[in-house]
């Protein structure tokens, strides 16, 4: 079945990135935990004291795409302190976790000779594991304080007991996600060679594409991916980073070549619910919103009223909106223009649902799905909604 959400064919994008913090720790071979190392020399070490932890298992594990690889592993004495050693070939993405009933974790970034203090609390672990002894633990500590916060609202708003509207919640999570992508991006330009930026580059990348990503993210990742290179040369993270940006550049660059007023919309020229034939190029003069959408898509139907007041508000200043229906049946589709009063009078259809053409000439697997043209036919936006066409409407229609 269809996803009623927004996705996208090119997913380069995610894909890079779930690599990159997967698949950071490049083994030739796997990592065996520290007695069946056979022997090999202790090259790191994590003490300190976790109050109320006692007699619980530490381990630090290193994701892989093949599962994770446990590292080493030590039990917390009765006052919750501890002492762990191990051997990793080089810097790498790591989890620290606890056995507990939550199996709490925190992740950090190992180095040959990084000596990591903790001193917290069961409690306090994942938040506020006040760590000290490497060039990155200070790092940690604020992320991980800025991470808990963001959570905290994202739950709230789950919640949502102030019965909030739909597009609020969205707002409120939207302002969140930007105040934690501005502390990483600021952590990631002070220090560009910080071994925590593995961690830190995961909030700039795009949740499912660049309409709503800030260009200054490039930048900081370009810095990290450069600074990593001299710092850690011939280490697969260094090497892992950089590809990974390359990638991510490549493909926001396609992305903003599409959007930015130079490629033409493909045409679109099918019957409205009388049968009239019905051309997009016919419509060249106007701001144009191409809105793919059918009567059984729940969101969609729930999108319509933010449309229509898009329409209204700027119909008579040249705007205007060209909607293509992936219903197959053409009652369904006629009932649902009238229930949602979609007053604009450019309604088409080919009936033939997710099998029209338009989905692979769109490129998207979708709805909604949105394309907004400027006045010469060309693409300026995909899938704006709510307060970003709002504002890009406004900007336009002046």
């Amino acid at each position: 079945m269809k996803a009623w959400l927004k996705t996208y064919k090119n997913w380069l994008f995610i894909a890079a990135f779930f690599a990159l913090i997967v698949g950071i720790v490049l083994y030739n071979k796997q990592k065996q935990s520290l007695d069946e190392m056979g022997g090999l020399e202790a090259n790191f070490e994590i003490s300190g004291k976790i109050s109320g932890a006692s007699g619980l298992m530490l381990f630090i594990e290193a994701p892989s795409d093949k599962g994770t690889i446990p590292v080493a592993e030590g039990q917390l004495n009765e006052d919750g302190s501890f002492d762990i050693k191990g051997n990793i070939p080089g810097l790498g993405y790591y989890f620290l976790r606890l056995n507990d009933e939550q199996n709490r974790l925190i992740p950090i970034t190992l180095k040959p000779e990084d000596h990591l203090k903790i001193n917290t609390s069961l409690k306090d672990f994942v938040s506020k594991p006040n760590a000290s002894g490497t060039s990155w633990s200070r790092t940690m500590n604020r992320y991980l304080s800025e991470f808990q916060q963001f959570q905290a609202v994202q739950e709230e708003l789950q919640v949502n007991m102030q019965n909030l509207s739909k597009e609020d919640v969205a707002k409120g999570f939207s302002t969140a996600k930007r105040k934690m992508e501005a502390f990483s991006r600021s952590q990631m330009m002070k220090d560009p060679s910080n071994p925590y930026n593995i961690i830190l580059s995961m909030d700039l990348v795009p949740s499912m594409s660049f309409d709503d990503w800030d260009v200054a993210n490039l930048e900081a990742l370009k810095k990290v991916a450069e600074a990593f290179e001299e710092d850690y040369a011939g280490q697969p993270a260094a090497e892992t980073f950089r590809n990974q940006y390359a990638q991510i550049e490549n493909a926001y660059f396609e992305f903003a070549s599409s959007v930015n007023g130079t490629v033409g919309a493909p045409e679109i020229a099918l019957p409205n619910p009388a049968g009239k034939t019905m051309k997009l190029s016919d419509l060249k003069g106007k701001v144009v919103l191409v809105d793919f959408w059918a009567s059984w898509c729940g969101p969609c139907r729930q999108e319509n009223p933010n449309v229509l007041k898009m329409y209204q508000k700027f119909k008579n200043k040249g705007f205007t909106v060209f909607s293509v229906s992936l219903d197959d049946d053409a009652a369904n589709w006629k009932a649902a223009i009238q229930k949602d009063k979609l007053e604009w009078p450019t309604h088409v259809s080919d009936l033939l649902g997710w099998k029209s053409p338009l989905v692979a000439t769109y490129g998207f697997d979708g709805i909604p799905f949105t394309v907004l043209l400027n006045r010469e036919g060309k693409i300026i936006g995909k899938n704006l909604r709510g307060e970003k066409l709002e504002e890009k409407l406004s900007e336009l229609l002046k």
